[in-house]
């Protein structure tokens, strides 16, 4: 099988030591994080984690299903590029002389879709959203107007063929409880079960 990437999305409920224990995870199978997001998802109480990761689909399904064994996982999902909405978010600060003064710096950031966030006399920071290949390609041809500084942010990311992690959990809640009611079979046999 060929390594390609994948997207993790996690659903979590939001404890502390969460991001140490899932990156452990990780860690213990020598697998590179490529990109790691965290946030709040559209469920009350519950984070989502967007990860990144270069691997076989054998790998990446091992994986989900040994971090759905953590208590506080209560989903994760891994997709393809091609089966996921995706950005990642960059901020350039650049001279604010160069941009004034040079035309082709101008239609650069106007051809990318960057918007001036912050303009001052010595600089303007410009940002801008899409595909990595986007933003390295930006970064490049900004370094020869005078780049300042480059930040990146991890991956964003919407499942294209998903409902919602919210909905499933709303049917989860919703579902009645079996009518059946299981006994136990040893509950009468306790001392010869449960003897020390």
């Amino acid at each position: 099988m060929e390594k390609q990437e994948y997207t993790i999305t996690l659903y979590t409920e939001n404890s502390i030591g969460m991001i140490g224990r899932i990156s452990t995870i990780f860690t213990k199978r020598k697998i590179n994080i490529e990109s790691l997001n965290t946030s709040p998802s559209e469920a009350e109480g519950i984070h989502r984690f967007t990860i990144v990761i270069h691997e076989t689909e054998d790998v990446v399904r091992k994986l989900c299903c040994q971090i759905e064994k953590q208590v506080e996982v209560l989903k994760a999902y891994y997709n393809t590029n091609d089966e996921v909405i995706w950005q990642e978010q960059a901020l350039y600060k650049v001279p604010t002389a160069i941009v004034a003064e040079k035309a082709p710096v101008e239609r650069l950031l106007r051809q990318f879709g960057a918007t001036a966030v912050v303009i001052r006399h010595d600089y303007t920071v410009f940002e801008t959203a899409g595909h990595r290949e986007e933003i390295d390609k930006l970064t490049d041809e900004l370094t020869e107007y005078g780049l300042i500084e480059f930040v990146r942010s991890a991956r964003i990311a919407i499942i294209k063929d998903s409902e919602g992690f919210h909905k499933k959990l709303k049917e989860f809640e919703e579902a009645e409880p079996a009518t059946g009611v299981v006994e136990n079979t040893f509950l009468d046999k306790q001392d010869k079960v449960f003897t020390i």
